[in-house]
């Protein structure tokens, strides 16, 4: 495997639907890549030039709720 190259099949695992749009928590990116999300959201907010505006999402609570439920039940 190449230095810096992540395989699909491990992406393919962290995708999820929401909204009906295919995202990533902030939490498994930075997972994949190997940092902490902490980390992960300083470098978006110090570079935000580089993302388009539709890079990132706040989930609503509702949101939120359902996918930690989702998670217990896995």
């Amino acid at each position: 495997m190449q230095e810096g190259h992540i395989p699909g099949e491990r992406i393919d695992r962290v995708i999820l639907m929401i909204r009906g749009e295919k995202v990533m928590l902030d939490a498994d990116l930075a997972n994949l890549y190997g940092v902490t999300t902490k980390r992960l959201n300083e470098q978006v907010k110090r570079n935000m030039a580089r993302f388009p505006h539709t890079f990132m999402f706040q989930l609503t609570k509702a949101e939120f709720d359902g996918l930690k439920s989702h998670y217990l039940r896995s």
